[in-house]
């Protein structure tokens, strides 16, 4: 079975920081996604879908450090649900991206779409700034994955 998500969007506010009873440290980003299509007039159209995305420990302060609203990101991670009683008694739910990686990915000039190799930023838990995959910037494309 597989359990995993591809977020590439915009932050719509600053990484929210938090303290775990337990001591760990977790970030919850809420992450901006468009999708563009024409109308039955012709017209162009956006629908912007917003995702639930936390991160957690040594990952959450890197977020801290480097995210800020507005921001471009790459995030990767599985889907999870899970729900909590409201002090009314209510039951609430909520399906959020438990991320596993998080690069912060520069705007191109150009285009919304370019992202340089050199841009990236790895938040995977690793301090280097650059490419993680493979250890070596790919030649050919621009993809973020």
């Amino acid at each position: 079975m597989i359990n995993k998500v591809i977020l590439i969007g915009n932050l719509g506010k600053d990484p929210d920081i938090r303290n775990h009873d337990n001591g760990s440290t977790y970030a919850r980003l809420t992450v901006a996604t468009d999708e563009n299509y024409k109308d039955k007039n012709g017209e162009w159209q956006t629908i912007t879908e917003w995702h639930n995305v936390v991160a957690w420990r040594s990952l959450a302060k890197i977020a801290e450090q480097r995210l800020q609203k507005g921001t471009r990101v790459y995030v990767e991670g599985k889907l999870t649900s899970r729900s909590w009683q409201t002090k009314d008694g209510e039951t609430r739910y909520i399906t959020e991206v438990r991320a596993n990686v998080i690069r912060a990915l520069a705007r191109g000039k150009s285009t919304s779409e370019d992202i340089p190799m050199q841009d990236k930023y790895d938040m995977s838990g690793k301090d280097s700034p650059g490419p993680s995959i493979g250890g070596k910037a790919e030649e050919e494309d621009d993809l973020p994955f």
